[in-house]
């Protein structure tokens, strides 16, 4: 068998590819990002578990005969309604967010929800199976159809689930997978795009549902490649705050539905426990009138919230006052705060500000500008909105004389 190795310089940040390298990548424009790596290519023909890799060939598309979407639910309404439904056999999902925030607790609730559709091939490299199985303890799964494969080698989970032919497959997490084509580290640029590009192929061949659980980086964006999130079918990414109880489940990629759709769970002794009314949790804390509170209408996909909105000002010790925005745009908080002082007239300079969204919720809906302005001056004027009353709409900068 005959080998041929390759080597590139790729970005660690963007995954650009070079023949030399380079101060800057010329794609991201980042500096010192460029690192060596070596990439063995096999000239000989592909074969897995003996059978020859077959070439592809090209059809006419009038040819084809199309197949209805067929669909699994998850057994969580929530869930099912951010992926469009279910989950569409043979599709391959990604799931982000950060540490602690409950990824691996839904997941594992999800396989044993789907009990009666095939096994379930959860694949770790980050947990023992002790670990896993003293999770499904303290969460009362015991089903008989989830398999554990304690793995990172990719070529052994690419033999198991040949072998085993599992109806959904979980891998956790994408960046402890390795190949040994790629001479990197795992987690890398490079390896991450492999594994993927592997784990697609394998998933849409033989019709296997994946579900990849990826880590986010600082920023809030999966971490590794870009095109990672070009590749699979669909974007989920876990959201809220570590100290509360509450978890948005957010569709950002959807090829199966619509996106921007969102799920509540609530984080619980056993596990994750959807929320069917998120707007009467979201007000349920809410005093009668407190001055700065005001109830604000958002759409997150196809469903309507209503949130409630805390914003909080006070006179200034020091020569610049702070502006602190928790769950809206920091931006849009100046920016709204500036209009307010032009057009209205409010003496906002020396005052700091704090605006919060309840519950941890991150809200990028332009209805919400007004509720944010409306906050402001409840608190500063120190008057009180009425229970009853919703505030949406979006604010000009122009607004008024």
């Amino acid at each position: 068998m005959s080998n041929k190795i390759k080597t590139v310089f790729v970005c660690s940040n963007c995954g650009y590819e070079s023949t030399k390298w380079l101060g800057k990548c010329p794609s991201c424009n980042e500096w010192n990002t460029f690192y060596e790596e070596k990439i063995n290519k096999n000239n000989d023909k592909l074969t897995i578990n003996g059978i020859e890799k077959k070439s592809s060939k090209p059809m006419l598309l009038n040819s084809v005969v199309g197949k209805e979407d067929t669909r699994v639910s998850t057994g969580f309404n929530e869930l099912d309604r951010v992926l469009g439904g279910g989950l569409v056999n043979g599709s391959l999902v990604l799931i982000g967010g950060e540490p602690g925030i409950g990824k691996s607790t839904l997941i594992l609730q999800l396989c044993d929800k789907v009990k009666g559709e095939g096994n379930v091939l959860y694949v770790s490299g980050e947990e023992s199976a002790e670990q896993i199985k003293l999770r499904a303890d303290r969460l009362g799964i015991n089903n008989d159809s989830i398999m554990f494969l304690g793995e990172t080698d990719m070529d052994i989970i690419q033999s198991n689930i040949i072998e085993i032919n599992p109806k959904l497959v979980i891998i956790d997490s994408i960046q402890t997978m390795y190949s040994d084509d790629i001479t990197s580290a795992p987690g890398t640029v490079s390896q991450v795009r492999e594994i993927t590009a592997r784990i697609m192929k394998l998933c849409k061949t033989n019709g296997i549902t994946t579900i990849i659980i990826g880590h986010v980086t600082k920023e809030g964006n999966i971490a590794g490649p870009r095109v990672l999130e070009h590749m699979v079918d669909t974007v989920l990414y876990l959201e809220g705050e570590r100290y509360f109880s509450y978890r948005i489940l957010r569709g950002v990629k959807n090829r199966f539905g619509s996106t921007n759709e969102v799920g509540m769970f609530e984080m619980m002794n056993e596990g994750m426990v959807e929320v069917t009314n998120p707007s009467a949790i979201l007000m349920s804390e809410r005093e009668d009138n407190p001055a700065g509170s005001v109830i604000v209408a958002s759409m997150e996909g196809t469903r309507p919230l209503l949130i409630e909105l805390q914003a909080l000002t006070t006179p200034s010790i020091f020569g610049m006052p702070r502006r602190n925005a928790n769950g809206i745009d920091y931006n849009r908080l100046t920016l709204l705060m500036a209009v307010l002082e032009k057009k209205a007239g409010f003496n906002l300079g020396n005052q700091d500000a704090y605006v919060n969204v309840v519950s941890g919720m991150k809200i990028m809906e332009p209805a919400v500008d007004l509720g944010v302005v409306v906050a402001v001056a409840s608190s500063f004027k120190n008057l009180s909105i009425s229970k009853d009353v919703v505030v949406i709409g979006e604010v000009r900068i122009n607004w008024g004389n």
